[in-house]
């Protein structure tokens, strides 16, 4: 399918929308050249633009759409819930009902608070680790994304020209202005990589609140973190009475209870986010009853007041529901199998091609790389100036021929998905390898 038709319309919003909006958008990650795209309507796993152009939508609202677009369930519940009203000043049942469902989820998750964003959510996590630590630093690998929190964005996008030792990686504010207080309070360590990691923890273990970490963090080049690492994190903040939240927000679906199901662990805290709203915007946090106890105004440990105005909105609360109880062990199962089937399919492309390429991922997420070896931290996984070129070719072609993925060549399964789109996904790939071989040669 070639998509590459005139998109007057679209031409026409962008010129509307660059004067009110910075950019000409809300959110970079839609930004497109020469301009970006307008939907008119999506269904299942397909995506129309105002053009009335179709494409097969791998991104997923950023790995939010589980169940694709207009899921008839969603639409039900939250049509029905909108006749009642859509906020209150007052609790529903709808958050009790769905917060015993996510519980029981992971044995884990003891009490939960809902918030509206993945960004809440870790924020929630990271502020109930001090209030119950009575500590102040946090600690986070190099390069993880985890939401627009100060702290968390310490090290987000370091470059090469700042980001200093590979053993003791500097920290680097994402945006210009960051207090350097903000700054001063955090560890920033190098992912997968168990000695130095535990030499930087070991000299601010008195004052950490918590260890934030991604199992297969998307930025760092989604590749699962090595087992002996995450026990090896695990067990230090055990010892040392340092609280370690888990960002789930996007490996959530890997496994019934999230990714850190297969590392055999537990959280204390876990944020909770994306695909748990079924499409409406949501987070959570999720864990330790004593630690979840700071933010109860019951409690003698009452330390952490919290509120927030859409905070378990039932509309959301609705969708969300419904949408990861339909996404049960038999979905899980049945959408990591296309991912797999995907990642193979893309290997046998790079192998029969010859580029120089790799893929990783795992669940029902996937990446591909334009590098021969499949990057284990962030600098490996960080594009020279030819990669990121190179990068955006691939990403072009795919788009035009009828594939809508994440920017960095990531792709999120939904499940109205089948072999049949998998497999257009796979021979997409071979013929954007094969173009680059051509542009190469």
């Amino acid at each position: 399918m070639n998509t590459s038709t005139q998109t007057n319309k679209c031409a026409e919003l962008y010129k509307r929308a660059q004067k009110v909006l910075p950019g000409g958008v809300s959110r970079n990650a839609v930004l497109r050249d020469p301009h970006p795209l307008y939907v008119d309507h999506a269904e299942g796993c397909r995506i129309v633009d105002v053009d009335g152009v179709s494409r097969i939508d791998f991104a997923n609202n950023m790995a939010s759409l589980i169940h694709g677009h207009a899921d008839p369930d969603m639409v039900r519940v939250v049509s029905e819930q909108i006749a009642k009203g859509t906020a209150y000043n007052m609790g529903t049942e709808a958050e009790i009902l769905y917060a015993e469902h996510l519980l029981s989820r992971n044995a884990s998750f003891e009490q939960l608070r809902f918030v509206n964003s993945g960004t809440e959510a870790l924020m929630l996590a990271i502020k109930a680790s001090r209030a119950y630590t009575n500590r102040p630093m946090i600690a986070k690998a190099e390069g993880a994304y985890h939401g627009a929190y100060d702290y968390v964005e310490i090290s987000q996008t370091p470059k090469p020209d700042g980001w200093g030792n590979a053993d003791i990686p500097n920290r680097v504010p994402l945006v210009s202005g960051t207090p350097a207080s903000a700054i001063d309070d955090v560890v920033v360590f190098p992912f997968n990589n168990i000695d130095k990691t535990i030499a930087l923890l070991d000299q601010y273990a008195d004052k950490l609140a918590c260890v934030v970490f991604d199992l297969m963090p998307h930025r760092v080049g989604l590749n699962p973190a090595d087992p002996a690492f995450v026990r090896a994190i695990r067990d230090w903040t055990t010892q040392n009475n340092v609280m370690l939240v888990l960002d789930e927000v996007i490996t959530f679906r890997a496994e019934h209870g999230g990714l850190q199901e297969q590392y055999g662990i537990h959280a204390d805290l876990t944020a909770l986010g994306k695909m748990i709203g079924g499409g409406f915007p949501i987070g959570a946090t999720a864990g330790r009853a004593d630690v979840m106890d700071v933010l109860n105004p019951h409690s003698k440990r009452y330390l952490y007041p919290h509120s927030g105005t859409f905070s378990a909105n039932p509309i959301s609360m609705v969708a969300g529901h419904v949408a990861m109880e339909k996404f049960d062990q038999a979905s899980i199962e049945g959408l990591n199998q296309l991912a797999q089937r995907a990642k193979l399919g893309i290997q046998k492309a790079i192998e029969e091609t010859g580029i120089a390429a790799s893929v990783t991922g795992s669940g029902s997420m996937f990446r591909v790389h334009l590098k021969e070896n499949a990057p284990h931290n962030y600098r490996e996984a960080y594009l020279s100036p030819d990669e990121a070129r190179r990068l955006k070719l691939l990403l072009d072609h795919m788009f035009d021929a009828g594939f809508v993925l994440i920017n960095t060549c990531s792709a999120t399964l939904s499940t109205p998905m089948t072999e049949t789109e998998i497999d257009a996904l796979v021979a997409g790939y071979k013929s954007g390898f094969e173009m680059l071989n051509s542009i190469s040669s």
